[in-house]
């Protein structure tokens, strides 16, 4: 084995390793750091993000890659190395043009807007998180000049999360789910019928949720002697390797569904991150690949797996069983209805399939305006709220039920958001073709045999890692680019005959 590529591996493993750190001390403050810990924490992330750079940026490192990169241009490399040379390369050339003091501000802004994200939700103040916002703009729009000087400050930061995805590509397809889901939500929300939901209401005690959401998750696949399952502010999934993967929930006593199917969603992101081929080395081939193809995982499960009749027909027993007082009238068509019933609400991760996509344009639209300095940051509540009233015909009566409801922008997280949606129209596609090549599918799921679903996912996108780029790989999985057409037919499909409309 060449000499260099030997020293690559040595150094992108450590760099691999101190950012599991930083993923554990990141976990550790959301579920288990107490408040008074917020300032050392904030500085020990800082330090290590330091180092981290540090790392990264090191002139020896770059020497290595320089000496592989010839070899790499004269086809001296299998698929993995070549792999992990070029994402080795395109990181060390955009580590090397961010200032340290640009990479610890961001990372010590990050630790603190956390914690007064939090306070200003608990007490419905935006204008004590708008600072953090505003500097957080600035330090993006420095970073995104910095390492991607070419494209638009937005689309740079886009390209951290959906690489290679643009403005000029999302703002097309957003603009055609908005003209096909509003007229359909309208339809919906106008219709005589509307199914009972009253029996999801009620008083759930927390522990028998967490039974049931830890039966759910094990059952699907998630490996809990590689996992945990906690509680957190806003439901997430961490931890620092496929073997330590960490998925969080929240409980409400009045509403177990939702952390029922909240579970269920960052057990999808688990069985990704736990798909990955590791056994590869602690490198960026084994790294998954965007978020929107995450995304896709968490969404596969708990739309089109946990959301459908077979799923419902599979668990209702242990439903009923669980809460009786709430159950025990109920059929399972009316539950099945009930639990994909479309209803316009405030909060993004309590939105059902049909709405969903509407508040991550309404997100969408106002980074896009922040970014290209058409919108204000101390003008977000109300714009929040006119385009809440515009897409869904409903208005938030507080900060905290509006544009403080999502943690993103307190780590600094810009372009995040299209990802969601991307990833909502790559299950969709995805599903399409497990059914074609799997026939027997809902049978399976009816029966409560995943393992032939999960291993699909493996086979077809988990073990793949970094290896292709999300327009590659949805091509080899599905034999088509990606395409809305499939979303926007499952979705009338599906709620024309739940709502019996014509």
């Amino acid at each position: 084995m060449n000499q260099h590529y030997i020293n690559l591996v040595q150094r992108l493993e450590e760099i691999a390793h101190l950012n599991g750190v930083m993923s554990n001390l990141g976990w550790d403050q959301e579920v288990m750091m107490p408040a008074g810990a917020s300032e050392s924490r904030a500085k020990q992330i800082a330090a290590l993000a330091g180092v981290i750079h540090e790392r990264a940026t090191d002139p020896a490192l770059g020497d290595c890659l320089k000496e592989l990169q010839e070899t790499s241009k004269a086809g001296a490399w299998g698929a993995i190395e070549q792999c992990n040379i070029q994402e080795a390369l395109r990181n060390y050339e955009m580590e090397i043009r961010i200032p340290k003091r640009l990479v610890q501000e961001i990372a010590e802004l990050s630790s603190r807007g956390q914690v007064i994200w939090v306070a200003a939700r608990q007490h419905n103040k935006f204008s004590d998180f708008a600072p953090v916002l505003k500097r957080f703009l600035k330090l993006k729009i420095e970073w995104a000049q910095c390492v991607l000087p070419n494209l638009q400050p937005y689309d740079a930061n886009i390209d951290l999360f959906e690489r290679g995805t643009t403005m000029a590509m999302i703002t097309p397809v957003f603009e055609r789910l908005k003209q096909e889901l509003i007229p359909l939500i309208n339809a919906i929300q106008s219709h005589s019928y509307h199914p009972d939901t009253t029996f999801l209401r009620g008083t759930f005690a927390t522990e028998k949720q967490e039974f049931l959401a830890r039966k759910l998750s094990r059952d699907i696949g998630f490996d809990f002697d590689r996992g945990r399952m906690d509680v957190s502010v806003h439901p997430f999934c961490g931890g620092s390797h496929p073997t330590d993967v960490r998925i969080t929930t929240r409980y409400s006593e009045s509403n177990f569904i939702e952390s029922l199917y909240s579970i269920i969603h960052e057990t999808g992101h688990a069985l990704y991150e736990q798909g990955r081929p590791h056994q590869l080395g602690d490198l960026p081939v084994t790294e998954s690949s965007t978020m929107g193809i995450h995304e896709s995982q968490s969404l596969f499960w708990e739309r089109m797996i946990a959301q459908s009749k077979s799923f419902c027909s599979h668990y209702f027993k242990d439903f009923r069983e669980t809460f009786p007082d709430n159950l025990r009238a109920v059929s399972l068509e009316e539950f099945y209805r009930a639990i994909n019933n479309c209803t316009p609400g405030f909060i993004r991760v309590e939105a059902d399939e049909v709405t969903y996509p509407l508040h991550v344009i309404l997100r969408y639209e106002i980074e896009r305006g922040l970014f290209d300095d058409t919108l204000s940051v101390d003008d977000l509540p109300g714009i929040w709220n006119e385009s809440m009233q515009k897409y869904l015909g409903i208005t938030p009566p507080t900060d905290t039920l509006g544009v403080l409801q999502d943690s993103h922008w307190s780590g600094g997280a810009f372009g995040y958001f299209p990802s969601y949606t991307l990833g909502a129209l790559y299950a969709c596609q995805f599903y399409q073709k497990l059914v074609q090549e799997q026939p027997d599918t809902e049978q399976n799921i009816a029966l409560g045999n995943f393992k032939p679903i999960k291993q699909w996912l493996n086979e077809k996108i988990h073990c793949h890692g970094k290896l292709y780029s999300p327009q590659e790989l949805i091509k080899n999985v599905t034999g088509a680019h990606l395409n809305p057409d499939y979303f926007i037919t499952y979705l009338k499909t599906k709620y024309s005959e739940i709502y019996q409309l014509s």
